[in-house]
C-alpha cells in the first residue's frame, strides 16, 4: 500500500531520505476511499483491528469488514440528512464505533469532530455554537448524554443525536441499530477535493477559550512518516495506542499512518 503513496520506501542512509522522502497527493484524496477501501479490495481478510475492553469483549476486524461497517455507517449519516461540509462532534472513548464514523464522514465529505468524554455542557455549547456542529455521535454513558441533552437548547445547529447505546435517550438514534438496518452506500459523485477539512480539533484552552485546528483531507499522507519511519510498522505489525479518541494522538496513532 505505502508504494502507491512514496516514490521510494528504502532509504541507505538519513542523507539519501532527506533528499529522496517524497509524498505523493492524489487528487481529491479521501483516506477511507484510497487507503481503507483498497486494503478491502485487494486483501479483505486482512487484520485491521484489534478492540478489546475491561470486561474482556474482544472484536477483530478485517479490512473488508471496515469497508462494511464504514459504508452502513455512512448511509445511515446520509439517511440523516450528514453530508459533504457538515461539522459531527464524535465523543466515543475508545469504542470501536470511532473507526466506523470517522471513516464514514470522511467517505460523506463532512467533518469529524473527536472530542474528550470529559466535555461538560459548557464545553459542549461552546464547541457547537463556534463550529456549526449538526451532529453528536456519542456513546451512551449516563454523564455524557445528559451533558449533551442539557447543552441541546443552546446549540441552535445542532439537530441530530447518536447514542452507540446502552443509553438512547428519546430523540436520538440507536447508532448499531440503525447501521444494521442501512440502505447499501451510494458513493458521492464527489465527496471532497483535498483542500476540503475533514478533521477539526480544539486545543485545550490552557491560557484562554479553546481554539479550533483543521485539518484538510490531505492530512493521512503526513502521518506516513509517524507510522513507517517513527513507529517503524511493517504490513503485518501490531500496534499499540492508548489514546482516548478524543485527542488528536488516536488519528496519528492507530489510525492513519498504521494503516
Amino acid at each position: 500500500m505505502i508504494e502507491n503513496f512514496l516514490e521510494k520506501t528504502e532509504f541507505s542512509s538519513y542523507k539519501d531520505f532527506m533528499e529522496n522522502f517524497h509524498v505523493r497527493v492524489p487528487e481529491n484524496f479521501n483516506f477511507a476511499y484510497d487507503v481503507v477501501d483498497r486494503w478491502a479490495d485487494e486483501d479483505p481478510d486482512k487484520p485491521a483491528l484489534l478492540w478489546t475492553n475491561d470486561r474482556g469483549e474482544c472484536h477483530q476486524f478485517t479490512f473488508g469488514e471496515m469497508k462494511k461497517y464504514s459504508d452502513q455507517t455512512a448511509s445511515f449519516f446520509q439517511s440523516a440528512g450528514i453530508g459533504r461540509g457538515d461539522m459531527v462532534m464524535l465523543i466515543l472513548k475508545r469504542h470501536y464505533q470511532f473507526w466506523f464514523s470517522i471513516l464514514a464522514l470522511h467517505k460523506l465529505g463532512a467533518t469529524a469532530i473527536p472530542a474528550s468524554h470529559l466535555l461538560t455542557e459548557k464545553d459542549i455549547v461552546y464547541r457547537c455554537n463556534m463550529a456549526g456542529i449538526k451532529a453528536i455521535v456519542s456513546t451512551g454513558d449516563k454523564i455524557i448524554v445528559d451533558h449533551v441533552e442539557k447543552a441541546l437548547p443552546k446549540c441552535p445547529t445542532l439537530n441530530v443525536l447518536v447514542s452507540t447505546g446502552p443509553i438512547v435517550p428519546d430523540g436520538w438514534f440507536d447508532f448499531n441499530k440503525s447501521i444494521a438496518a442501512a440502505k447499501p452506500f451510494e458513493r458521492p459523485q464527489l465527496a471532497n477535493t483535498n483542500s476540503d477539512v475533514s478533521l477539526l480539533y480544539f486545543t485545550s484552552g490552557t491560557t484562554g477559550e479553546p481554539k479550533m485546528v483543521a485539518h484538510d483531507f490531505t492530512y493521512p499522507l503526513g502521518h506516513i512518516v509517524t507510522g513507517y519511519i517513527w513507529h517503524n510498522l511493517r504490513p503485518d505489525s501490531l500496534h499499540l495506542t492508548l489514546a482516548d479518541t478524543g485527542w488528536g494522538k488516536a488519528v496519528w496513532g492507530k489510525l492513519y499512518g498504521q494503516w
